[in-house]
């Protein structure tokens, strides 16, 4: 069957992208990228559907780079001549490494801004000026820069919606309407997507002309072989103690997410972690784009093992009527922080090598669950997703069983087989770190990280060396005290460990205790350094012949 597809090199491609897939160590094209790349080289408009981590990116980049080589060959002049807009900065910062990695043997002729980020208009109109061969934003960005007459697209031969069931829900429909005004009569359009929504269907309405559509996986997510998804069961007070004990135990292994569903929650959960010792990482909306890249950074080379986040539950309501005036003013009032219109985490954004999901809160769709299941089990990775189901999100559960299970009998969640009272034992600890984690402590965690920002902001770099007060102020402004960390907390005794579990202990964490608590069988353990000592040590060298010289003269006289 391997033998029967279409390889990267049957495709007609440039010897320079070849290269650079080769540099990759892409052996053979995914199924996304063996039935699209072809058809996008022929000229159509596509709509793609493709679960999560099956290669979409680069389904759409390859064919892009492809025309901009083959155009530059007959047409001298500069222009933009391809546009990508995804819904979130961290996709587009993503798109643009995955488009720079591709054109790294032709970099000179094909060139790529990301113009999503946070940065002024007028810092960002330079490198549009140069006419990048091909533009990556978000389209409330893209737009911005067209009426400022910093964007050009009267040459765009290709618009690419990446993440296309997104764009609506994030608010982005207004945006899109008044975009399309501005662009040329004839262009190729591609739209990837993870699910085909009423949002998609009516964005192929919009931008797509007689489109090739692409339906390649029955199954949204990857089969019971490759991706395990289980359900269990449990209130408020047995979740945390729950995560608590198979951190704590070492019985999920792995870099794991742990999707919550407010960002309280997420520190909530960071500071319950870290009463025992279990480093975690927020990621936060509220933080600039840059500090949350920083932190996916960190994670994907393992500075940390468990990352906490919130899905993009609160921006899925944008496409409600807005709230009048009054409305807003209350919540202004509350001193609620505004989100970050763009961010997202569990779609688009590429966590590597994650083996674990963790639902602490069930989310509120299908398709947010989908997309936060699928950052596990990418390519041909095995992963496993687990939901902690409390009797008020029942309803939710039993939607997406039925979403999934489709046409087959078999239920794809299958029940987690934990016996809650095996951990009875660790009640006690679990209800005293969550006594510590009060709202104040919630409070004053974000505050701490929202601080560090200030003072590791380049942007206030310049006011603070006008303003050396105010910087002095906040550096020495009253500590921070998030939560008071028990240090007892931080090892488990044996006796708390049930026999049942104690063999399915990682061996990694009794291999650390048995090392500790090695002694010799004679009793107290003597450190080794002191066999070596005799004739080194100056109390024992030391010889006393005063009394001595003073009986010899006695004697002689």
């Amino acid at each position: 069957m391997a033998d029967d597809r279409l390889q990267f090199h049957e495709m007609g491609l440039d010897d320079r992208l070849l290269k650079a897939v080769s540099e990759l160590g892409w052996l053979q094209p995914t199924l996304i990228q063996e039935k699209a790349i072809p058809l996008a080289l022929d000229g159509k408009d596509l709509l793609g559907r493709a679960r999560t981590g099956s290669g979409k990116t680069a389904a759409y980049a390859i064919p892009v780079i492809q025309r901009i080589l083959t155009s530059k060959q007959s047409v001298g002049e500069q222009a933009v001549r391809a546009l990508v807009l995804v819904p979130t900065k961290e996709l587009g910062q993503q798109v643009q490494a995955m488009m720079r990695q591709l054109t790294a043997f032709c970099s000179r002729d094909v060139r790529v801004a990301d113009v999503s980020g946070k940065a002024d208009l007028s810092a960002q109109r330079p490198i549009l000026m140069e006419k990048p061969d091909v533009v990556v934003g978000t389209p409330s960005r893209v737009l911005a820069h067209v009426n400022a007459k910093n964007l050009a697209l009267q040459s765009l031969e290709m618009l690419v919606v990446d993440e296309a069931d997104l764009l609506f829900s994030f608010g982005f429909e207004a945006d899109l309407k008044s975009f399309l005004c501005h662009l040329p009569k004839i262009y190729q359009s591609f739209l990837m997507s993870a699910t085909l929504s009423e949002d998609v269907q009516a964005l192929k309405e919009l931008l797509l002309h007689n489109p090739v559509i692409l339906k390649l996986q029955g199954s949204q997510l990857p089969d019971s072989t490759q991706l395990q998804q289980f359900s269990i069961q449990c209130e408020e007070e047995e979740k945390f103690l729950l995560v608590y004990t198979l951190l704590k135990l070492g019985l999920v292994r792995g870099k794991t997410l742990l999707f919550v569903g407010a960002v309280d929650r997420c520190y909530r959960l960071k500071l319950f972690l870290e009463q025992f010792a279990i480093p975690s990482c927020v990621l936060n909306s509220e933080l600039p784009v840059h500090s949350r890249c920083h932190i996916i950074t960190q994670f994907n080379q393992g500075f940390y093992d468990y990352i906490i986040a919130t899905d993009e539950q609160s921006l899925t309501d944008a496409s409600q009527p807005a709230a009048t005036s009054r409305e807003k003013k209350k919540k202004k009032d509350k001193g609620g922080k505004s989100k970050d219109k763009e961010y997202g985490v569990s779609r688009g954004v590429d966590f590597q090598n994650v083996c674990n999901v963790i639902n602490f809160d069930f989310p509120t769709s299908v398709e947010s669950y989908i997309h936060r299941v699928g950052r596990t089990a990418r390519a041909d990775n095995p992963g496993t997703a687990l939901s902690l189901v409390s009797h008020t999100e029942m309803s939710l559960l039993t939607e997406v069983q039925e979403a999934l299970t489709g046409d087959n009998a078999e239920c794809v969640l299958k029940p987690y087989q934990f016996k809650m009272e095996q951990i009875e034992g660790f009640r006690y600890r679990c209800r005293d770190a969550m006594r510590s984690v009060t709202k104040q402590a919630v409070k004053e965690a974000r505050l701490k990280e929202i601080k560090q920002e200030l003072l590791n902001s380049e942007k206030l770099k310049t006011y603070f060396e006008d303003n050396p007060r105010d910087l002095q102020l906040l550096r020495h402004d009253r500590d921070l005290h998030p939560a008071v960390v028990k240090p007892h907390l931080r090892n488990i005794p044996d006796y708390l460990v049930p026999e049942t579990l104690k063999g399915a202990i990682n061996p990694l964490l009794k291999k650390r205790r048995t090392n500790k608590e090695k002694t010799k069988p004679g009793g107290v353990a003597k450190s080794s350094f002191k066999k070596n000592l005799r004739g080194k040590n100056p109390l024992r060298t030391f010889r006393h012949v005063g009394r001595r010289n003073k009986k010899d003269k006695a004697g002689k006289s």
